[in-house]
């Protein structure tokens, strides 16, 4: 089985410099690695050049988050397995990519991520987010498992994610263009395919984000554009509020439990969220100038949304 390891990175800094270092120590070596730089500023496309990686560049202006993944596809078609990685994130140990690529000894199995564990010094809420998504057991998910979790079946995370290339090539590789959520994109057409989407409990990666309100009602809006005009995901899968409002709850008794003080924090970025989302479900009524002012990914609407 030949493995191909691909990075997206633009100005990934020093956690890119101790990622690179954590590719290059795995146990199971993957037979490439490809890093797709976007026209870095401080060095990381030299990272990955003194690493022993290949490197293609790209425009900034030119990246997808469904484009850009679909294009290092199409030129690691020589591999058999494709695990994407951000460049913010760290593998936990020699093992992770090991541990990750176990997950295709089944034949069922099209699509496998790993566990995010948050990065040093993060905040309870930082935190918490993490432990909700990324549980400490793993789990195999196939289409008839939607009407338990809903849009949950299809969760999945290109921060560490591997696709069995044939298998993401029959279900029309990753979306040309994409705002974000191209790995649930994919994942919930993997399901529709017949194949499952595992979670590999033990494949772990430092990896978390330490968003401000604002940023978060900018998360939220893209998701709620790309549920918008992936409107099927909803049809097949169903809303997002129930799983919304189980992660509000857990969130609560998690602060209430830890810190307290930040329950009006966390109360105010569920506010964000939600506003956040709604607005991206309606982006269709809103100028290009507020779309890109609320909006995490704005060179999404440059290249005309």
């Amino acid at each position: 089985m030949r493995v191909a390891v691909i990075v997206p990175v633009r100005n990934g800094g020093e956690v890119w410099r101790r990622a690179a270092k954590a590719i290059r120590q795995q146990m199971r070596r993957p037979d490439r690695v490809l890093v797709v730089d976007s026209e870095s500023s401080d060095g990381s496309d030299q990272v990955a050049l003194r690493s022993g990686f290949e490197l293609m560049r790209i425009l900034a202006r030119d990246f997808d988050h469904g484009g850009t993944r679909r294009l290092a596809a199409e030129q690691c078609a020589d591999c058999d397995v494709l695990v994407y990685l951000t460049h913010d994130a760290v593998l936990a140990d020699g093992a992770a990519l090991g541990r990750l690529l176990q997950a295709f000894d089944d034949p069922g199995v099209a699509v496998a991520y790993g566990r995010q564990l948050p990065r040093p010094g993060a905040g309870p809420i930082e935190a918490h987010a993490r432990w909700f998504n990324y549980p400490p057991n793993s789990a195999r998910r196939s289409l008839s498992d939607t009407a338990r979790l809903g849009m949950k079946a299809a969760f999945s995370s290109d921060s560490f994610c591997a696709y069995r290339r044939s298998e993401l090539e029959a279900v029309g590789n990753f979306p040309a263009r994409a705002i974000g959520s191209e790995d649930m994109v994919v994942a919930a057409r993997v399901l529709q395919h017949g194949m499952a989407v595992a979670y590999v409990a033990d494949a772990c990666v430092f990896h978390s984000h330490g968003y401000t309100a604002l940023q978060e009602l900018r998360r939220y809006f893209d998701i709620g554009v790309l549920h918008a005009q992936e409107s099927w995901l909803l049809r097949e899968l169903g809303p997002p509020e129930g799983e919304g409002l189980r992660f509000v709850l857990s969130e609560a008794r998690y602060l209430f439990r830890r810190a307290p003080w930040l329950l009006p924090v966390a109360a105010l970025r569920t506010v964000g969220k939600l506003v956040g989302y709604r607005l991206g479900r309606r982006h269709a009524g809103l100028s290009l100038a507020w779309r890109r002012r609320l909006s995490m990914h704005r060179g999404f609407w440059s290249r005309g949304g």
